[in-house]
């Protein structure tokens, strides 16, 4: 190991690069998984780049359950497009509708038929909105996945947990949820308890399972953060609970080194690999890390590019996500048409990729790593902040200096006067002042709703005085 590098006050040791085996060396597939198929022709697995997105050549996988053809692309649900209105003296963001319901037109004409939503996104609207643009095709030219987020103690009762479900069902406009979610077990500061109080304790697991055998659940799973504890006992109780499907965070950097970003994660491989143990199909959501390996360092970014000129820095990520044979559908929460076109181009069909390539993802995940970014989302289930702080939106600004080079170590850093003009003119458009770093009072009533488990007072609190430093000079 090299000496440790010091950025804004945070010690990073400097990662070896290792020659790591590629997914050719992985444990037998799931034979029903791994039988991916597109309609029309694939010419030998080749994508157009340029040109029109073809509208026959998505990949699927088959859910060994139900012989579902699942659209190896889904369609993430939590960051809808949103539009400013006027509500008296007041401007607010709302979701678009009419852009959603293009959004959806486009998804579905190319093939896109796996949808996931929670009654958690979109502050509460991403259900109704996303029902609304559905309702609007035929109910069998779609899945629908959905959560029961009951996150909050005031919803962990029987009556609230069913209440919010029945909810589910009527602001999605059907009479069956073709993929249902326990949602995030293993966050709070007690995962397993909490785990308890949403799901055993009430009786909603049990619930659940009895609303699959009426037929008006298609499939049970759940999604997790945080406490690996709690992930080791669902899977331990799959012969109870015959879990159809669970959604894990999987990208090229988390698959080794979710631990080291954060010890409270735990790495990609694990969770897939268990899985695959199984025979349980893998949902996969943050194949892009909450946007971070769409905006990677620029020498990481040069890196990928010079590979594969014609694609995109992100298409890395979806392919690496998707060519694991055991993977059901992989998640994109695609805000805009540029972003759902780029992600088609990857997917209509899918070209796996090689062993080769492979090992040169693993290897450039470990230059990755010698850039201390803080693990944030931008999911954010840590808002509303009670003070008003824009957490990520301050995250996310840190991300990007460190990315582009513009947190300087010092005064005597050799950019260190662009950097740290680049740094507090972006923070100041980034994040209006009463929004920004130095009003957090330390409350940590966002700390148990983060699935990265971010100590979000300490980070703040450290891009305060870094700021500060900025400001007068005394870096």
């Amino acid at each position: 190991m090299s000496k440790p590098n010091t950025i804004c006050g945070l010690d990073m040791d400097r990662r070896r690069f290792l020659k790591r085996m590629g997914l050719g060396a992985t444990a037998a597939a799931l034979p029903s998984i791994l039988e991916s198929c597109t309609s029309g022709t694939t010419d030998g697995g080749r994508t157009s780049l340029t040109g029109p997105i073809p509208t026959d050549q998505m990949t699927y996988r088959t859910n060994p359950k139900t012989g579902d053809k699942v659209s190896l692309l889904g369609y993430g649900c939590m960051r809808w497009p949103v539009k400013q209105v006027k509500e008296g003296n007041e401007v607010r963001n709302v979701i678009d509708q009419d852009m959603v319901n293009q959004l959806v037109d486009k998804a579905i004409e190319h093939g896109v038929n796996y949808f996931d939503t929670s009654p958690a996104y979109g502050e509460g609207h991403s259900e109704e909105v996303t029902g609304n643009a559905l309702s609007r095709h035929p109910r069998d030219k779609y899945f629908i996945a959905t959560k029961l987020s009951n996150f909050a103690p005031q919803t962990w009762s029987r009556k609230a947990s069913e209440q919010m479900y029945r909810k589910s069902l009527e602001y999605l406009q059907t009479d069956y949820i073709d993929y249902m979610l326990l949602h995030a077990i293993g966050m709070g500061e007690d995962g397993m308890q909490e785990f308890e109080n949403r799901y055993i304790d009430n009786g909603m697991l049990e619930f659940l399972a009895a609303e699959r055998e009426a037929g008006r659940i298609r499939n049970l799973g759940f999604s997790y953060h945080g406490d690996i504890a709690v992930f080791d006992r669902a899977l331990s109780e799959h012969d109870k609970w015959k879990w159809d499907f669970v959604q894990i965070q999987l990208n090229y950097l988390d698959w080794r080194h979710a631990s080291e970003i954060n010890e409270a994660n735990t790495n990609a491989e694990y969770l897939y690999t268990e899985l695959e143990k199984r025979g349980i199909p893998a949902v996969i959501m943050e194949p892009l890390l909450g946007g971070r390996l769409a905006k990677v360092p620029n020498h990481i970014a040069n890196r990928l590019l010079e590979r594969e000129p014609e694609r995109s820095v992100a298409s890395w990520a979806f392919r690496y996500a998707g060519s694991h044979p055991g993977v059901l559908t992989v998640l994109s929460g695609m805000t805009y048409m540029d972003h759902l076109e780029d992600n088609l181009r990857s997917f209509c069909p899918l070209k796996p990729l090689t062993d080769d390539e492979n090992r040169f993802l693993y290897e450039t995940a470990n230059l990755m790593m010698e850039y201390p970014t803080i693990p944030c989302n931008d999911c954010k289930y840590c808002m509303p902040c009670p003070y008003g702080i824009d957490i990520p939106s301050i995250l996310q600004h840190y991300n990007k200096c460190v990315n582009e080079g513009n947190v300087p170590e010092s005064s005597q850093s050799e950019n260190y006067r662009e950097a740290r003009r680049a740094f507090l003119i972006g923070y100041d458009r980034s994040v209006p002042k009463l929004r920004q770093a130095d009003h957090c009072v330390g409350c940590r009533k966002c700390v148990a709703h983060c699935p990265q488990e971010i100590d979000i007072p300490a980070e703040t609190n450290r891009i305060d005085k870094f700021v500060d430093s900025l400001k007068r000079g005394t870096l």
